[in-house]
């Protein structure tokens, strides 16, 4: 829970702080110094910060790159400790202490980037049940291109309806690039909003969002990529694409369509009941207009095709449930009232 984790981090802030004032109170060279226990509770509550950052910067990588990176860097300080049995036969002490030095950060650095780099090549399929604790059907629901781009996702995520780590496949970070840096002015807005919400979704503190750098470079469409990485991983996807639902269900993966939700929440209207409309258009048949409720429902209001511009009052007769949504279809309340309007 989110206060669970505030209470820890202030718990953390003040371990740190006490302990920064005892330590410096107690070295030998500083207990003279007045300002000297304040001195270390400013370190102290210093690093508990610093401790937070590190924690809040991890849990965005994954798990197989931390556990190649920490094998790495171990690989590398071992490498090093060898190398430096050859400097036993050096007098001076401080060269001898500095070329450690310099060889520890050197093969450490190097071990630990190549580590977090190769591990991704190896392509073990058990890491699947690491990165899900080890329950079925997982927590991890990978995010198509369409989802992030809608945005509503970030909603969803900080009203803490979805729980989980979000995976985000490259494949799908490099579509949002080509969409992003495409020559058509629509295409270009669409795929920089999709970087901007994949961006909060990061910086949320509800979800842990996850790069995935899983290919299938046997296969060309990006929905079928996400149908076999849902396959290797057991994941779900969220998606708004029906097709892809579709398809998705058909091989057994479980899928959160953000239109279903949509369509779940929205107000429910029963026939008879009366709404206030506002006619914006034409309908398709004859003597039809066409309003809007607040949440982008399509209403159909018989008669009501010259009364364009005007607030009309009408009476549900019949919804219809769509793939693509919700339609009202409905009359005129009072067709002389609304003439007078």
């Amino acid at each position: 829970m989110a206060w669970a984790g505030i209470v820890t981090k202030i718990l953390l802030v003040i371990v740190c702080s006490v302990g920064g004032y005892l330590i410096a109170g107690q070295i030998q060279q500083l207990s003279t110094l007045t300002w000297a226990p304040w001195a270390g509770v400013g370190i102290g509550f210093s690093f508990a910060l610093i401790a937070i950052w590190l924690v809040k910067f991890i849990r965005r990588i994954p798990l197989k790159v931390l556990i190649g990176g920490t094998l790495g860097l171990l690989m590398g300080l071992l490498i090093a400790r060898l190398i430096s049995y050859g400097l036993i036969s050096v007098e001076n002490t401080t060269i001898r202490v500095a070329t450690y030095v310099v060889l520890v950060c050197i093969f450490g650095y190097v071990g630990m980037v190549l580590g977090s780099i190769k591990i991704e090549e190896m392509g073990w399929p058990s890491w699947s049940w690491l990165q899900r604790g080890g329950t079925k059907g997982g927590s991890l629901k990978i995010l198509d291109t369409s989802v992030i781009i809608d945005g509503r996702i970030v909603d969803i995520v900080q009203a803490g309806f979805l729980e989980g780590v979000l995976v985000v496949p490259e494949f799908v970070l490099q579509e949002l690039q080509h969409i992003a840096d495409s020559a058509d002015s629509s295409r270009r807005v669409r795929g920089r909003r999709g970087l901007d919400m994949l961006k909060k979704l990061q910086e949320s503190d509800q979800t842990e969002v996850r790069i995935e750098r899983q290919d299938f470079s046997n296969l060309q469409e990006v929905d079928a990529k996400l149908v076999a990485l849902a396959l290797r991983l057991n994941a779900s996807i969220v998606t708004n694409d029906y097709n892809l639902s579709k398809v998705a269900e058909v091989q057994g993966i479980r899928v959160l369509n953000i239109n279903q939700l949509a369509n779940a929440l929205r107000p429910v209207v029963l026939p008879g009941e009366v709404l206030r409309l506002h006619i914006l258009k034409e309908g398709k048949e004859h003597g039809q207009g066409i309003a809007y409720l607040e949440d982008g429902t399509m209403v159909v209001v018989e008669n009501a095709a010259k009364l364009l511009g005007q607030e009309v009052e009408a009476s549900v007769t019949s919804i219809l449930q769509t793939t693509g949504g919700r339609m009202i279809f409905t009359t005129l309340k009072s067709p002389e009232q609304n003439h007078r309007h």
